[in-house]
């Protein structure tokens, strides 16, 4: 057991996010992005020794609640895989943010603990989709989290470096966060606001926090995804040089 990643911070970090709907047992465990969050903020405040305590805690939450629910085997086969699938995504999203060696080195964590039949064999995102494809989607995603500051966002990127526009919109955008349908598009802006954080860089906090709330998350919502990176961050050692933003209602 990792002394950053004690059951009972985990079960805390657990309880901070408040889930709004009436679901299912095993459905309320996948729903609850908590894991997301923290396994990326170790990962990205370079601890990634505290990943497979969040593993730990997430499956054995899911196992004992398929266990209640008595499901069918490849029902529960299906839940577990998509648990490690989305923290496995997490963590390669943040790579992005975070630094790819961290991401390797998250991937590396979790892998060593991951059951041999819940390890994905093959490649999730399309590899024969065109570069026009991702480009298109890139914008895509890019307009429905940014919405209404999105074009000067895309600008700011394009004047600094035309390579950092095309970049961010069709590998980041297009290929990273929107290749795969693994997590929701609030899901991504909560891990990226967890990288974020623990990479103290306020004016993309501050943008991801925005972002979250236009993909649907609630004013409490998108503090406990701030709240549980800024704990995590702490418990790894991570200190600030800037102010954390605040989350503002839209």
């Amino acid at each position: 057991m990792s002394a950053i990643a004690t059951p009972g911070f985990l079960a805390h970090l657990k309880s901070l996010y408040p889930l709004r709907r009436a679901l299912s047992n095993s459905k309320a465990v996948l729903a609850n992005p908590w894991y997301i969050v923290a396994a990326t903020a170790y990962g990205s405040s370079n601890r990634p020794e505290g990943i497979p305590a969040v593993w730990h805690h997430a499956y054995q939450d899911l196992r004992r609640a398929q266990a209640e629910q008595r499901h069918a085997a490849e029902i529960a086969h299906q839940e577990q895989l998509l648990l490690a699938r989305r923290m496995r995504e997490g963590l390669l999203n943040a790579g992005l943010l975070c630094g790819y060696s961290r991401a390797i080195n998250g991937l590396v964590a979790l892998h060593e603990v991951m059951p041999e039949e819940l390890r994905d064999k093959k490649t999730l995102r399309n590899t024969n989709t065109t570069m026009d494809e991702h480009v298109r989607n890139g914008e895509k995603l890019f307009q429905s989290m940014y919405r209404n500051t999105a074009d000067d966002i895309q600008g700011l990127l394009h004047d600094i470096f035309p390579d950092m526009g095309w970049f961010s919109n069709t590998v980041g955008y297009g290929i990273t966060y929107g290749g795969t349908d693994v997590l929701a598009q609030v899901e991504i802006s909560y891990l990226l606001v967890a990288a974020l954080i623990c990479m103290d860089t306020p004016r993309q906090v501050a943008w991801h926090l925005a972002n979250a709330q236009h993909g649907g998350a609630s004013l409490e919502e998108a503090r406990a995804v701030r709240q549980i990176s800024i704990e995590v961050a702490e418990k790894s050692g991570v200190r600030w040089r800037h102010d954390i933003p605040e989350v503002n209602g839209m």
